[in-house]
């Protein structure tokens, strides 16, 4: 069993195309809490009580091999899965991950059908300094992570390295030899080459942003510090 929580725009999209290639319809999508759009209050409540629920209720899961989508990673976190359980996700750099979340929004905008964050930025005409400094948004990564730490993860992948760790993910965890093996279209690809290779530019800016975003900043740091072990293990 693999619960993976995919962290927005830490190419997800691409691993749930990786997830759905090998697992079928034993895989499980979770996007419906849209934990980004709630207050945190709602968010924490909605997310432990649907872990209770799973306690409750574990035929729920019953033929499902995978879960992936947004959520908070308390909602799996008291269900065990039995055997074989895994818990995965995939960190970016934290600067880059918000630029490229802000661009996301701004060129995807339905407003029939988006969270009401997603409503607010485009007709409050936020700029990518009001978007990355506001305390909407403020250490996404360690808002998902509420109440799970990093290091209870099985796999932390690095996004800028994605080819060579989903090959790393697919031999640790899933006992498969390579990407080929997991998919041989390579939907690993990114999910947005016309993205360009760096979002801010600006010295000043990228500082205050990791300043205010010092948390993240941390967890990613401590995920690449992990990667650097993995590679030395072999």
């Amino acid at each position: 069993m693999l619960i993976s929580l995919h962290l927005p725009k830490t190419a997800g999209t691409s691993f749930h195309a990786l997830l759905a290639s090998h697992f079928g319809d034993r895989l499980r999508d979770d996007y419906a809490d849209r934990p980004l759009h709630a207050t945190v209050t709602a968010r924490r409540l909605r997310a432990l009580r649907a872990g209770i629920r799973l306690l409750q209720r574990p035929g729920e899961l019953t033929g499902v091999d995978a879960v992936h989508g947004h959520f908070l990673a308390i909602k799996y976190s008291l269900w065990r899965g039995g055997p074989g359980w895994r818990r995965v996700t995939w960190l970016r750099e934290p600067v880059e991950r918000l630029a490229s979340h802000y661009h996301y929004w701004r060129r995807s905008y339905a407003p029939e059908s988006a969270g009401l964050l997603h409503r607010r930025m485009m007709e409050e005409g936020w700029s990518l300094e009001r978007f990355c400094l506001g305390p909407e948004l403020r250490n996404i990564y360690q808002q998902f992570l509420w109440g799970v730490p990093l290091g209870r993860f099985d796999f932390v992948g690095i996004t800028e390295h994605f080819d060579h760790d989903i090959d790393d993910f697919a031999r640790r965890i899933l006992g498969i030899g390579s990407l080929c093996a997991l998919d041989g279209d390579g939907a690993g690809a990114n999910v947005n080459p016309a993205a360009p290779s760096r979002y801010v530019e600006d010295a000043s800016l990228r500082a205050r942003i990791e300043r205010y975003h010092a948390a993240d900043v941390t967890l990613y740091r401590a995920a690449c510090a992990r990667r650097q072990q993995r590679l030395q293990q072999g």
